[in-house]
């Protein structure tokens, strides 16, 4: 059964609760924290994006840098993560037509004003997930697969993205599905998340996503925040209320709220990995969100 997780507080009023699981892992990689149904299988959402982008390294996508971190990030479509996408189409001899997400206004909400002050329309360039859907396409040049089909399920590529994140959840996914962009989407586990995030923490896309957080999100991005913040953690959200951490030290935590909202999940994360023994005192901001009326704060969302 889903366990409680967070509690919306408005004037002393318990307003609202969230459900869900939340798993941790310690530096060994044992289960020490466990909360609610965490042997069930979720969709990982965005928080498979790290996994992709490793899949594009062993694919032979030539990626370092920010344009592995754009690869494994769900960016705001600001002009700097869109001249990074444009960059590895352009080496793969590719252009933004060959990106098969949906067309999209950009995220952060200055770019997306101009855009429209410029009489500009939504592009597939602009949607969050271009960089990852860039990254594919590097791999399937390298390897010398086809282009057109990349987002099928059968793909040779999606079979490397799913032997991977099987390899790394130590489990058989159970389930696939279509994400919001259009790519394939193995489901897992929530503990085997958590093993799959821990053990992606020792590779080239986590030290990219710890270099360059910018690219992983984008300004005032609560994941880019986070590993600002906390240098060494890997922070990825994903749509539906999922969320995965994990530090250098070994501890990996992986949350699920179970109606969708994301609003509460990098605070039930970092109290999670403070449960775990990890200091989160430099991210202390984000451990509650504001509650606000008459604008004011007269509340806040917190972990139970």
């Amino acid at each position: 059964m889903h366990v409680p997780l967070a509690e919306v507080t408005r004037s002393g009023f318990v307003e609202s609760r969230h459900f869900g699981s939340v798993v941790g892992l310690d530096p060994s990689g044992s289960v020490a924290l466990s909360r609610g149904p965490v042997d069930d299988q979720v969709l990982p959402r965005s928080t498979a994006k790290p996994f992709q982008a490793l899949a594009c390294l062993a694919a032979g996508a030539p990626l370092s840098g920010p344009a592995l971190a754009i690869a494994a990030g769900s960016h705001t479509g600001q002009d700097r993560h869109v001249e990074v996408v444009e960059k590895i189409l352009r080496e793969a001899d590719l252009t933004a037509d060959a990106l098969r997400c949906p067309e999209s206004w950009p995220e952060d909400e200055p770019t997306r004003d101009a855009l429209i002050r410029a009489g500009e329309k939504p592009t597939r360039i602009r949607m969050n997930c271009s960089g990852k859907h860039a990254g594919m396409l590097a791999g399937c040049v390298s390897s010398g697969w086809s282009v057109d089909d990349y987002l099928d399920p059968a793909h040779p590529f999606q079979a490397l993205v799913r032997a991977g994140v099987e390899g790394l959840a130590g489990e058989t996914s159970a389930h696939t599905a279509v994400d919001g962009c259009g790519a394939p989407l193995f489901s897992v586990t929530l503990v085997g998340l958590a093993r799959a995030i821990r053990g992606l923490a020792d590779t080239p896309v986590a030290d990219a996503m710890r270099a360059h957080p910018e690219y992983v999100g984008g300004a005032g991005h609560v994941n880019t925040e986070v590993m600002r913040l906390l240098p060494g953690v890997v922070a990825k959200g994903g749509a539906e209320g999922v969320l995965v951490l994990a530090t250098a030290e070994g501890h990996a935590v992986a949350v699920k709220v179970i109606d969708g909202s994301p609003r509460a999940t990098t605070a039930i994360g970092l109290a999670a990995l403070r449960e775990l023994g990890f200091d989160v005192s430099a991210a202390a901001e984000h451990l509650s969100v504001p509650v606000l009326g008459g604008g004011r704060e007269v509340g806040r969302i917190a972990p139970v």
